[in-house]
């Protein structure tokens, strides 16, 4: 058995979303062969690829297929792929992904989600950070468990460095970290959207694969300056299923359209309750909706998420659900929603159309 016969083996195992072969995407970076072991690496887009074990398993199968008895060793590495944008890489040079995740209206548990989607990514190896930009109802200090304000430097007489916050390997801002927890923030539009700018640009975020915005409800003032200021990635709509939270959807997926931002997806939380007691399902808030929006928006559909008691209590004791019951239906839920989100960036990252320059056109 010789190498070249070993990559043509690897070469009947297609990406499901790129529709390619690992061999030609490039995915397989090493071929060593000795008489009783093959080693090879497959180096992913994401560590979050909702396939990578099934690749792994297709890699041995192909080159048993071959005849070889001995050890086969499938050492299955990522390397992020980033959103190419100039402006993004002056503002954010070590960020590769910027994702917004937004909802139409308050309520709907966007920011458990957006929590929750972060931790999801960290726990496949992915380096992450999280903004708060709600700055008027700030969740993360709670969410996450964090009392400590950020380190500071001083550049000169007006201007600090900001080191984030970090804390279960995740890089974290939010202006909760900044002021009192019972300090109200009067503050007008362009005073909010000053906040996030700074959290932008004065912030040393380093490298990271992926930065989740928890964007403030609506349609307003801080979504506008961050979609101005800084060309997404893309965006996830989360919402429930019943039809006044569907009509707010639909504005916001209009909203990232008319400034070209991609929506990598949808997602339905509380999307229905299971009795712990009996085990009755009840949609309590009716059922559906979210994929049935994303269909008609031609949208991905990321999952649903149901209503689950320790996701409340994980978001009130700062220690995520994906953190403290890893194995749950409901973790592995939120989990394969974060796979297929690192999946939709890799392909939009890796397609032409990505490559061209994001106008904003209001």
């Amino acid at each position: 058995m010789t190498r070249d016969e070993v990559i043509a083996a690897l070469s009947h195992i297609k990406d499901p979303d790129l529709h390619k072969d690992i061999v030609s995407l490039g995915f397989v970076k090493k071929v060593e062969i000795t008489d009783h072991k093959v080693d090879i690496e497959i180096q992913l887009t994401t560590p979050a690829c909702p396939v990578r074990d099934d690749m792994k398993s297709q890699a041995v199968e192909e080159v048993r297929k071959l005849g070889f008895r001995g050890d086969i060793k499938v050492d299955m590495t990522s390397q992020v792929v980033g959103h190419s944008n100039q402006v993004r890489e002056q503002i954010l040079p070590g960020v590769k992904n910027t994702i917004a995740v937004a909802s139409g209206k308050g309520g709907v548990g966007k920011s458990t989600v957006a929590v929750n989607l972060a931790m999801a990514l960290a726990a496949d190896g992915a380096k992450v950070g999280i903004v708060d930009a709600d700055v008027y109802g700030p969740s993360l200090p709670l969410m996450l468990g964090v009392t400590e304000r950020p380190e500071t430097e001083k550049i000169d007489e007006n201007r600090f460095k900001i080191f984030p916050v970090e804390k279960f390997g995740i890089k974290m801002m939010s202006i909760g970290f900044l002021v009192d927890t019972e300090t109200p923030m009067i503050w007008r539009g362009p005073m909010a959207s000053g906040a996030v700018k700074q959290f932008l640009t004065d912030v040393v975020w380093d490298d990271l694969d992926y930065m989740i915005f928890d964007l403030p409800p609506g349609t307003g003032d801080v979504q506008l300056t961050l979609v101005q200021t800084l060309p997404l990635t893309g965006a996830v709509i989360v919402t429930t299923p019943q039809d006044v939270s569907l009509a707010d959807v639909r504005r916001g997926v209009r909203m990232f359209q008319k400034v070209n931002v991609p929506i990598m997806g949808v997602i339905e939380n509380m999307s229905y309750y299971v009795c712990s007691h009996c085990g009755h399902r009840e949609d309590i808030f009716s059922h559906g909706g979210g994929k049935k929006t994303a269909e008609s928006f031609g949208v991905p559909f990321l999952g649903e998420i149901p209503i689950y008691t320790p996701i409340r209590i994980g978001g009130d004791t700062g220690r995520p659900i994906v953190l403290t019951e890893p194995e749950s239906e409901q973790s592995q839920m939120i989990r394969a929603a974060a796979r297929q989100l690192a999946a939709k960036i890799s392909i939009s990252n890796m397609s032409a159309d990505s490559k061209s320059k994001i106008e904003i056109s209001l």
